[in-house]
């Protein structure tokens, strides 16, 4: 059976001016990549060093009816934010997307209690992390268009209700350059305005899964993830997080977690791959990961602004099949709704 040490908690995943690599079960109180020593092999301005970070923010949030993502992503040369609303059963949906050019607003240091927030005409996007107090806050407005209803929700991450287990990463692409990643599956309350419709998300009912990213990523960047939750034939719930990138060692470090009614499992690599059917196959070599990812309904970004391109494909759709946690309890995976995202990513 696959294990993964389990590091007491630090206060920042930087140390001595070097990069730790590791995996947490509590959020770090600082990131600031900018204090690692030289990440690169020339001694660089601390300007030029923020403008090679990459960083976001995305939220899911789904019950039986409903599924809900938003997204703040700063790429520095471009920030952008995404939010999409989906009706499972009448496949009514709400998408906005926006892009900006410049990096001006940054993502929290501080997970413990920090904000930040988007706006512009017909558009309000704000995020809350208050981990202090085991909870995280989104608040979105959009104004409706003839193209698009409008929407408006509130949502809030409750950690604490949920007895979560989070998961905080730093994983290593070079000896001085890593990425952060704090993951965490939990009961969402909030409520929803879509089409003139008012949904209540019901905490027994909705879970949501919260994912903070920061990093030194490569200049072409590379990574596949794939998110799934949902409840067993025993109510429990249970989501899982599974990514695949160009970190260093990705057997003994990665962001690979499975929960089951809070209690977090730490999963080994995994490789994921499409088979002829357009199905993504999600594997592991220690029999804890077998996975079959249907999609359901396709979406495909593509870029290209000279300076940076992106192919960002990120399709929802059903996963069948088995996950393993830490006790050796096999976990039936059977239709359970999510999304993949594949992207490549040139800035």
């Amino acid at each position: 059976m696959y294990t993964r040490e389990i590091q007491e908690s630090r206060r920042t995943p930087v140390e001595n001016g070097k990069p730790l690599q590791g995996t947490w079960t509590k959020a770090f109180e600082e990131v600031d990549l900018l204090s690692i020593h030289r990440p690169y092999p020339l001694p660089l301005p601390r300007a030029i060093k923020s403008f090679r970070l990459k960083e976001w923010e995305t939220f899911i949030i789904q019950d039986d009816r409903y599924f809900l993502q938003a997204r703040l992503c700063n790429l520095k040369y471009y920030r952008t934010a995404f939010v999409l609303m989906y009706n499972k059963e009448t496949k009514e949906r709400v998408q906005f997307s926006k892009m900006l050019p410049g990096g001006l607003w940054q993502l929290p240091r501080f997970p413990d209690n920090s904000s930040v927030d988007s706006r512009s005409l017909g558009f309000f996007f704000r995020t809350h992390s208050w981990l202090d107090a085991e909870r995280i806050m989104l608040d979105l407005n959009i104004r409706g268009k003839r193209h698009r209803a409008a929407l408006t929700a509130h949502a809030v991450f409750d950690l604490a209700a949920a007895s979560t287990t989070p998961i905080a990463v730093s994983l290593l692409f070079s000896q001085r350059r890593n990425m952060y990643a704090y993951k965490a599956l939990t009961a969402v309350r909030g409520s929803v305005v879509f089409g003139g419709q008012h949904i209540l998300f019901d905490p027994a009912k909705t879970s949501g899964m919260f994912c903070d990213f920061k990093g030194y990523y490569p200049y072409r960047m590379c990574c596949t993830w794939c998110s799934g939750m949902g409840f067993d034939e025993q109510n429990r719930r249970f989501g899982f997080s599974l990514g695949e990138n160009q970190a260093a060692d990705p057997h003994r470090n990665n962001e690979n977690a499975l929960w089951i009614d809070g209690r977090l499992t730490p999963l080994p690599e995994v490789k994921i791959t499409r088979n002829a059917e357009s199905e993504w196959n999600i594997q592991d070599t220690e029999g804890m990961v077998d996975l079959v990812f249907t999609p359901k309904e396709p979406r495909m970004v593509s870029r290209n602004i000279i300076v940076s391109s992106m192919n960002y494909e990120s399709p929802m759709g059903v996963f069948n099949g088995t996950l393993v946690s830490a006790e050796g309890e096999k976990l039936p995976v059977n239709d359970v709704w999510g999304m993949s995202e594949k992207l490549y990513l040139r800035v």
